[in-house]
Formats: structure tokens, C-alpha cells, sequence
């Protein structure tokens, strides 16, 4: 929740230039509060940088007043949509259930799903790190199909290294990427889990990016704070250069 119409139309244009002008060596997408969506879609090279939505409702439509539904969100431009993010867990009750049914409407209106997955400090202390992350998966996207879940790309979030002064280690990065990465083959195959892009979520600056992302099982970066500013987030894009 950052950012007025107008501010955030210029920054999403100034991240369109300084990219058309340098083009990146990786995917790009930017994830915008639900007001800045059909006014940011146009002003895209859709060729260089994807649009996706922070979030969407759990119906398809209807008296729900205040929600935005999938198709909403599919209708401005964007192609994509994160859901499951731990703000929303926390702060806003998003069950595992409730996940399962925006997963499932926001693939059925074509949108790709960004889901995030990760532990709180207590989990993490209490060595509870892969059950936590393991019921997250199996509780919203175990009843997709192996095609359906090539349109999901993971995110995750060590919770307790987000704004708290600890940082997570590449090391500790891998080694949860590789665990996710090892779950959906158990599940979905292991050609689909080759071809799962698995995001980072901790915390991930020009400093640390180049660190992270050379890491095996780490496929990119879930950036907030530091996409804020055009800089900053050019910084991180340059890390797979």
C-alpha cells in the first residue's frame, strides 16, 4: 500500500524507460495497488515488463462490496496476480482454504499466480520450517493439475527475516528452495518442479541480490521496499547481468 495514482504511474514509467533503454537479462514484473492497474497496463512495453495485481478476491462475483475479483483484476491488462502473501495471512485471516479458491479463480480468468509460502520466527526456531512451508503447499495448490500449476510461480517469504533486523543467509535461501523445489516434485513431477520459478522473499537489495541469485534453486527475487524506488530495483534486475 504504497503510492498514489499519480506517483505510481510515474514510477512505473520511469521503470519502462530506463529498461527499454537497458534491456534486462531476466523477467520483470510489477505487482501495483488494484486503482493503479488499467491506468499503469498501457503505459508498458508488455515485451519487457509484466503487470500483475497485489492481491484478489475469493468469488467469482456478486455483493461483495469492497473485493476485486479475478476477472476485474484479468480485464485491466494485468497477467498476473500474487496471492497468499504473508501480510495477507497475517493481517487478514487468509486461510489455506480461502487461498485455494483465489488460486483457482485467478487461473481460471488466465492469470499466472505469484503464491507466497514461508515460516514465522517461532516456526523457524522450533525447526518447523519445512512442515509449515510443506502445509501451505499441499493446503492450496495440492488439487491442481500438473498443467495448471506450470502457471503458478512460487515465492518465499522467511517471515521472521522480513523487517526484523535478521537477515536469512543464501545458504538458508537454498536450502528452503531446494525443499520446495524437492515437495513439488513428489507431487506434481520432476519436470514440473525443474520448470517451477521459485522467488526469494527476504529482504533482497543490490547488495545481497547477485549473492542470492546465484544460488541454484533460487530464481529470482519477490522485492518490496526496494522496488520503491526505480534505482534501487534497476540495482537488482542488474544482478543476472
Amino acid at each position: 500500500m504504497n503510492k498514489n495514482l499519480q506517483e505510481g504511474v510515474a514510477l512505473a514509467k520511469e521503470l519502462n524507460d530506463i529498461l527499454t533503454a537497458d534491456k534486462p537479462n531476466c523477467g520483470v514484473v510489477i505487482c501495483t495497488p488494484f486503482v493503479h492497474l488499467a491506468s499503469v497496463a498501457p503505459l508498458l512495453n508488455a515485451d519487457i515488463i509484466g503487470l500483475g495485481a497485489e492481491n484478489c478476491a475469493d468469488k467469482a462475483s456478486g455483493a461483495y462490496t469492497g473485493e476485486v475479483s479475478a476477472e476485474m483484476v484479468k480485464s485491466t491488462g494485468a497477467q498476473y496476480v500474487i496471492l497468499g502473501h504473508s501480510e495477507r495471512r497475517a493481517y487478514y485471516g487468509e486461510t489455506p482454504e480461502i487461498l485455494k479458491e483465489k488460486v483457482n479463480l485467478a487461473l481460471e480468468n488466465g492469470l499466472k499466480v505469484i503464491f507466497c509460502i514461508g515460516e514465522v520466527l517461532e516456526e523457524r526456531e522450533a525447526g518447523k520450517q519445512n512442515e509449515v512451508v510443506g502445509a501451505q503447499l499441499e493446503g492450496s495448490l495440492y488439487g491442481l493439475t500438473p498443467e495448471q500449476f506450470r502457471n503458478v510461480i512460487l515465492a518465499y517469504e522467511p517471515v521472521w527475516a522480513i523487517g526484523t533486523g535478521k537477515t536469512a543467509t543464501a545458504e538458508q535461501a537454498e536450502e528452503m528452495h531446494a525443499f520446495i523445489r524437492q515437495t513439488i516434485a513428489a507431487r506434481f513431477g520432476a519436470a514440473v518442479a525443474e520448470d517451477t520459478t521459485i522467488l526469494y522473499g527476504g529482504s533482497c537489495k543490490p547488495s545481497n541480490a547477485k549473492e542470492l541469485f546465484s544460488k541454484p534453486d533460487v530464481d529470482g527475487g519477490l522485492i518490496g521496499g526496494a522496488s520503491l524506488k526505480a534505482a534501487d530495483f534497476k540495482g537488482i534486475i542488474d544482478a543476472w547481468k
